[in-house]
């Protein structure tokens, strides 16, 4: 979006989506293949896939892997965490719609990740304790590499620690809803389902999946 259409006020951020929908509601077409599944979905939905990923603007799901309407079942939380209600999600998708894959999608630059890092380097921050319960369930997955860099006595290098701290953090996900629902547990073990976890570059769009 230009810096210059950029909403300045709710009203105007509220009256550019209702705009959008206008437009969009006026481009579909039984030409569009995108379209043309549509009046399906309305009574049911089949997607290939679940998604676990970011909140963050910049990683649009179904842009990111090319998917059209119906196609991924899509969970966003800032940090891509894992609390109760992301593992009901997921058993909900797995059971219901028989879906087989679930990928945990983190992304470079995670704004909670560095948030859980800067509480690390900077006990002294303050953030609210809505924010704080995010930072609280990625820090498990921070922590070990945190003390990691600071056992040398040098400066922690914040960027670097980010970086591992992201793929770190996918990883502990994983291993939250491999592990922390029977349901779940169950479905890999008995090969029904696939979870695995990836990274989103923001520079080059690419997407690679993690070894978790």
């Amino acid at each position: 979006m230009p810096q210059s259409s950029r909403p300045k006020t709710g009203e105007e951020a509220l009256a550019m989506l209702k705009e959008g929908n206008r437009r969009y509601v006026e481009s579909l077409t039984d030409s569009d293949p995108c379209m043309q599944k549509r009046p399906e979905l309305t009574h049911d939905q089949d997607p290939v896939a679940i998604i676990l990923g970011c909140s963050d603007a910049r990683v649009p799901v179904e842009i990111v892997f090319d998917q059209g309407l119906g196609d991924l079942f899509v969970i966003r939380v800032a940090g891509n965490v894992v609390a109760p209600s992301q593992i009901g999600s997921v058993e909900f998708a797995a059971e219901k719609f028989g879906t087989q894959l679930v990928v945990v999608l983190g992304h470079s630059h995670c704004g909670a990740v560095t948030a859980c890092v800067e509480a690390l380097i900077n006990p002294e921050q303050y953030y609210s304790p809505n924010l704080q319960s995010i930072v609280d369930r990625i820090r498990p997955s921070v922590y070990n590499l945190h003390e990691l860099a600071t056992a040398s006595g040098h400066d922690v290098d914040a960027d670097e620690l980010i970086d591992r701290s992201i793929r770190a953090n996918v990883r502990m996900s994983v291993s939250q809803l491999k592990h922390g629902s029977r349901i779940l547990e169950d479905m890999v073990s008995s090969g029904k389902l696939l979870i695995v976890g990836a990274e989103y570059d923001l520079q080059t769009g690419k997407v690679k999946f993690l070894n978790c």
